[in-house]
């Protein structure tokens, strides 16, 4: 029994598929709402921030996959997180299974941003990247004072078909489909990397499945194409066959509308990671596992026909 944590978001979907359907694996998928990826997956009700739920949810899995998204509010994550994480960690060292991460980029320097590897420098300047820190730091506490096998499957920002909460999705690709002007945060000339989710589906089923994988951090694999803001513009609207039409939220605008939207203030707080470039580089699970990232362009054809016109 391998168990999905976080039911219907952008990674739980591929990789239920890629765990039944690639590794011919049994799924538990966990959730307040849980629904069916294949059709002999199971279900399982619960909220992760019971400790007796969660307890249940893990029993009888060898592996589990943390990928819950939780509303982007940096109080509640603050708030939270540790409780999972907490809740999990003693699940799966009660219940001997192997825990799988799927963390993100928030809590590297910033001036590790135009290189990132597993091996960047630690060290978050964001309310959100502070929290990342803490629970990753209690995975790998638990994990060199031996108390069970866990990995952390890191990605950049995600984009991909069929999903909510991608700035790329969000901001260019809908805003395009509409006839409207794409955004971009802060600087259009600025490289930004971005992690297709089918890819990191398919790579964190592989890595869940391998016993080498364990007790480190993955890049999960990555386009190593530099494309800046603008350039993910043209690409779409060429997709789309609409004029590249772009309009920059510079961050001191981003400041003024979070003065009265709270969540263009959490987006403010982030929004470091577009006034640089950034590039995520994913080599180390290239080489070691063969896993590659879908080109971009097919990667925007899949997207564009994954949606009605």
């Amino acid at each position: 029994m391998h168990t999905i944590l976080g039911a219907g978001g952008a990674i739980g979907t591929p990789l239920a598929k890629n765990l039944k359907e690639i590794h011919g694996k049994r799924v538990r998928i966990v959730g307040r709402k849980p629904e069916k990826v294949n059709p002999d997956d199971e279900l399982f009700v619960a909220d992760l921030l019971d400790a007796d739920a969660v307890h249940r949810a893990v029993a009888g899995s060898a592996v589990a996959y943390l990928c819950v998204g939780l509303p982007y509010k940096a109080k509640l994550w603050a708030r939270e997180w540790p409780r999972l994480m907490q809740h999990v960690l003693d699940a799966c060292k009660a219940h001997g299974t192997k825990l799988v991460f799927v963390d993100n980029v928030y809590m590297y320097a910033p001036e590790a941003l135009p290189h990132m590897t597993e091996r960047s420098v630690i060290k978050p300047t964001s309310k959100k990247g502070r929290v990342r820190k803490q629970v990753v730091d209690m995975l790998l506490g638990a994990v060199n004072r031996g108390e069970l096998q866990a990995l952390i499957a890191r990605s950049a920002d995600f984009y991909g078909p069929d999903i909510r909460n991608s700035i790329l999705l969000e901001l260019v690709y809908k805003n395009l489909k509409k006839g409207r002007q794409a955004l971009w945060l802060c600087d259009a000339t600025k490289t930004h990397s971005f992690t297709y989710t089918p890819d990191a589906g398919k790579a964190i089923a592989v890595l869940g499945n391998r016993d080498e994988a364990y007790n480190r951090v993955w890049h999960l694999p990555t386009a190593h194409d530099k494309l800046t803001g603008s350039d993910w513009v043209r690409l779409f609207a060429e997709k789309l066959q609409v004029k590249p039409k772009l309009f920059v939220l510079k961050r001191w605008l981003l400041k003024l509308a979070g003065l009265v939207a709270p969540f263009m203030r959490e987006v403010e707080e982030t929004s470091y990671q577009y006034q640089c470039d950034y590039f995520f580089d994913s080599s180390d699970i290239e080489q070691t596992f063969g896993l590659t990232a879908t080109p971009i362009t097919q990667a925007l054809s899949e997207i564009v026909a994954s949606e009605p016109r």
